[in-house]
This record gives C-alpha cells, sequence and structure tokens, in this order.
C-alpha cells in the first residue's frame, strides 16, 4: 500500500472512530429493522385486512404505499443525509420510524394503515442511505471495510426471510399489530446508541442548496415507475394507466437526467452514476433483485399453498438460504474481497445462485423439500451473499464524502426498483403461464379433485416458467459485473474527482496481493 493511502487509513485510526466496530451493531440493527419491514408485514396481511376491513382491492396498498414512498424519496433521503449529516438524518430516520410503526400498530382503520405505511416509506427512505454512508465514511481501511461490508451485505440479503419467520410467529401466536410494535425495540436501541457512539468524521457535508426540481422530477418519476409495475400486476400491462404511468415516469426521469446536467448542485451528481464500476453494480443488483424478490414469492405460495406448510414452518424454511447469505458474505466474500477483483466475487456469485434457481425450476407438486428446495436456497443464498458484499462496499467505494449518501441511496434505489419490478414482472409471467395450462388441461378433468389437481399443476407450472426467466436475469447481472465492474484501471474514472488517497484505497479490493 502506498503513503498516500497509509497515510489515509491512518488517519482513520486516529481520529479515532475507536467506535466504528460498536457503530457498526446500531447500523446492522437498523438495516434489519427495514429490510424485515418489506416482507414481515406480507405475513401479517391476510389477519390486518380482516380485522380493518380492507377490501380485497385495496389490500395491495400496506405493500404499494410503503414501496412508493420509500422508492420514490430515496434520492432525496440520500440528498438530507450528506446536508443535515449523516448521524443526525439516521438518528431522525430511526426515530420517525418507531412513530410510524406504532402508528400501523394501533390502526382502527384501513386508510390508517396506507397512512401508517406511507410514513414508514418516507423515515425508511432517510435512514437506509445515512446507514450505507455511515459505514463508507467510517470504514476506510480495506480489510476493515470488507468485514463491514459482509456483516451489512448478509443482514441485506437475508433479512428479508428473517421477516418471514418473525412474521409468521408474531401473527400466529400474538397478534397481527405486533408486526408492526416490534419495529419500536429496535429503533429506539439503534437510536440511542447511534447518538450515543456514533461519530461522525469531519468535512464530509454537502452543504450546497437543495437541487428542488432534481427533487420532484426523481421523485415523481420514480413513484410512476413504482406505481406503474405495481398496477400492470394487478390491471395488466396494456391498461390504459399503467402505460400512461410508464410514459410519465420515462417523461420525468429524462427530464431529470438533463435537470442533473445543468443544475449547479444538483441532488443525483452524474459522476456517481457514470463510473464504470458503481454504474455496473447499480444495474447488475438492480436486476439480481428482480431475480430474487419474485423467487422468494413464489417460494412462500409454493410451500403454503401447495405443499400446505404454516407460515411458521414457510419461515423456517427459508433458514438455508439466511445460512448460505451469511457464509458468501462473511466468509467467503470477507475472506476474499482484499485478494481478488471484485468481479471475480460477484460474477460467480451471481452464476452459483443461478445454479440454486435453475433447481428450482424442476419443481413439482410432489417435490421433496430435502432433495429439491433446500439445495437450491442454499446455493441461492450462498451466490447471492457472496456477490451482495463487495457489491455494497464497491458502490461506495471512492466516492467524494459530499457524496456519499447520494451513492448509498443509488444501491437502496436499485434495489427497491428492482423489487417492485421483480414482483410485478414475474408475478405477471408465472399468472399468464398458469391461465394457459389450465386452460389446455382442464377439458380432461373429469371430477372435482382432478379439476384441483389440475390448478394446482398450472399453479406450479407459472412458477418454474417465471423461474427460468429469473435465471436468465442473474446470468445477466453476472455478464454485466464481468464486463463493467473493475474493467481497465481500477477506479481510473473517480480518481480525479476524489480525494487525496482514493486512488490508492481504490486499488486495494481489486489487485490480487
Amino acid at each position: 500500500m502506498s503513503a498516500t493511502a497509509s497515510k489515509a487509513s491512518g488517519a482513520v485510526e486516529n481520529t479515532g472512530d475507536a467506535n466504528r466496530w460498536k457503530a457498526l451493531v446500531f447500523i446492522a440493527l437498523a438495516q434489519l429493522m427495514v429490510v424485515l419491514d418489506a416482507t414481515i408485514v406480507n405475513i401479517a396481511l391476510p389477519s390486518a385486512q380482516t380485522d380493518l376491513g380492507i377490501s380485497d382491492g385495496n389490500r395491495q396498498w400496506v405493500v404499494t404505499a410503503y414501496a412508493l414512498a420509500f422508492g420514490g424519496l430515496l434520492l432525496f433521503g440520500g440528498r438530507i443525509a450528506d446536508l443535515w449529516g449523516r448521524k443526525r438524518a439516521f438518528v431522525i430516520g430511526l426515530t420517525g420510524f418507531a412513530a410510524a410503526s406504532a402508528l400501523g400498530g394501533a390502526a382502527t382503520s384501513g386508510a390508517m394503515m396506507f397512512g401508517a405505511r406511507a410514513l414508514q416509506g418516507v423515515f425508511g427512505a432517510m435512514l437506509a442511505p445515512a446507514a450505507l454512508s455511515l459505514l463508507a465514511v467510517m470504514f476506510t481501511d480495506a480489510k476493515e471495510r470488507a468485514k463491514a461490508f459482509g456483516i451489512y451485505g448478509a443482514i441485506a440479503g437475508g433479512g428479508g426471510a428473517v421477516g418471514f419467520i418473525l412474521g409468521g410467529v408474531l401473527t400466529e401466536y400474538l397478534d397481527w399489530r405486533w408486526t408492526f410494535f416490534v419495529n419500536i425495540p429496535f429503533a429506539i436501541v439503534a437510536a440511542l446508541g447511534a447518538y450515543f457512539v456514533i461519530r461522525e468524521p469531519e468535512g464530509g457535508r454537502n452543504r450546497n442548496p437543495l437541487d428542488i426540481p432534481g427533487v420532484l422530477l426523481s421523485t415523481l418519476g420514480l413513484v410512476s415507475l413504482v406505481y406503474g409495475f405495481t398496477r400492470a400486476e394487478s390491471d395488466g400491462w396494456g391498461d390504459t394507466t399503467t402505460v400512461s404511468l410508464f410514459v410519465a415516469s420515462a417523461v420525468l426521469l429524462i427530464a431529470f437526467v438533463i435537470t442533473e446536467t445543468r443544475v449547479k448542485a444538483p441532488l443525483l451528481p452524474l459522476r456517481v452514476v457514470t463510473d464504470r464500476n458503481r454504474g455496473g453494480i447499480y444495474l447488475s443488483l438492480g436486476i439480481a433483485i428482480i431475480a430474487m424478490f419474485g423467487t422468494f414469492l413464489f417460494l412462500t405460495y409454493y410451500l403454503q399453498v401447495i405443499k400446505g406448510y404454516s407460515p411458521i414452518n414457510t419461515g423456517f424454511a427459508f433458514l438455508p438460504m439466511i445460512a448460505g447469505m451469511m457464509i458468501g458474505s462473511t466468509q467467503i466474500g470477507t475472506r476474499l474481497m482484499t485478494r481478488v477483483p471484485a468481479r471475480l466475487l460477484m460474477g460467480p456469485g451471481f452464476l452459483v445462485a443461478a445454479i440454486g434457481m435453475l433447481l428450482l425450476t424442476q419443481l413439482e407438486i410432489g417435490s421433496s423439500y430435502a432433495s429439491t428446495v433446500l439445495p437450491a436456497m442454499l446455493l441461492l443464498g450462498l451466490g447471492m451473499g457472496t456477490a451482495f458484499m463487495p457489491a455494497m462496499s464497491l458502490a461506495t467505494l471512492g466516492v467524494e464524502p459530499r457524496d456519499a449518501g447520494v451513492a448509498s441511496a443509488m444501491v437502496n434505489t436499485s434495489q427497491q426498483v428492482g423489487g417492485a419490478i421483480g414482483t410485478a414482472l414475474l408475478n405477471t409471467i408465472a399468472a399468464s403461464a398458469t391461465a394457459s395450462y389450465i386452460k389446455d388441461h382442464i377439458a380432461g378433468a373429469t371430477s372435482k379433485s382432478q379439476a384441483q389437481l389440475v390448478q394446482m399443476q398450472g399453479a406450479v407450472h407459472g412458477y418454474t416458467n417465471a423461474i427460468w426467466f429469473a435465471v436468465g436475469m442473474l446470468v445477466l447481472a453476472s455478464a454485466i459485473v464481468v464486463t463493467f465492474v473493475n474493467a481497465g484501471r481500477p477506479g481510473s474514472t473517480t480518481v480525479s474527482s476524489s480525494e487525496d488517497g482514493v486512488e490508492d484505497e481504490l486499488a486495494v479490493p481489486v489487485v490480487a496481493h
């Protein structure tokens, strides 16, 4: 390591984020809470719908209100973290998230529930980029950074599956309201810990005035995009409103990009996304999440509807995937990140996940969990954990401190938008394949039990058709990583605009020693 890089890491040691490992505990806890919330409420939704008298047509808003606010406001949240300071944005985000969770748990009507979920999304959009950017500015030594992002990546990847277990336990043994109330202790502990433990490095604020046109265009553009995919799932791709939302989204996001090239202090400095490494990371991560989110949904339905698992057993069935993610992220990724180029972790990681997904294309009504689902989950977890860990780290490596919040927000944005697209797109493919299968085979069913069997076979046929698409997505993500990430001289596109020492720091995780 050169003198510049030594100086950079020495500075970190001296200005002591002596507390940085303690801080990681509270940052990880907050991240777990946000990721849990994306899935924990899904398990509780049927009970909440009955209690609050929410119609079938409106129940999607429990999920959609959160996704729209969270996905739409992430860039704004990242910029707020850069402007106010990451620690302050983190603590305010946690406090607001706890208050919104209390409101959701105490909801007495559907409207109150939708409002609480939207508020959770608003504060989550402030909290998530602040958490990731705190890690980016507190851990600058390459080996320490690899460990910290390994832990963070495992939580970001595996937290959703933990949500299934916790949601099942709370709903079955307590009440659906506890899927909201459980956030409050998480948030209080994380906020108090952050307030007393985190000391944000000096000089990382971006005090330029807020880019209001950028905020409006990006928020409206992302909300239109996420809502367009949500509408497509329920009303079809040809629906007039769906098409209008996609057109509006394209117009707004193109206007946003044009605006960002012209304003003095852009919300999203284009240097953050035009860097070859980061652009490749955001794109590949979004595509991989499309595959993952849709598959989570199909596996949940397959285990509960086809195999008759209870919500709790379904949650526990996801445990091998969490174990695989932990091993991939904290053992494989962390140990190899400082020794091999990141693309040689991410590319094969996505391919291993694709092999796991390929096993799931063989699902049938009578498939055994132990011989088909279990190995698929282990491979999925192992591959995604190995790929997520360097992705999280590299996406914020080498950015100027004043851009750390926005760079972190882009990671979260690619995940949220990828999740919304994945759920809608893969669901639509599955529904179409199921309908086609049932139409072709229902005539041969001569009894009620045979008709039910055809419908179940049709459902599984739909899942496997969509999972084939997910396999392709993961292979595409791998190809993008190998093509774009760490291609040529590592970090050559960012060095000119980065601070002293970044050139050497960038070279650490990607040059073999």
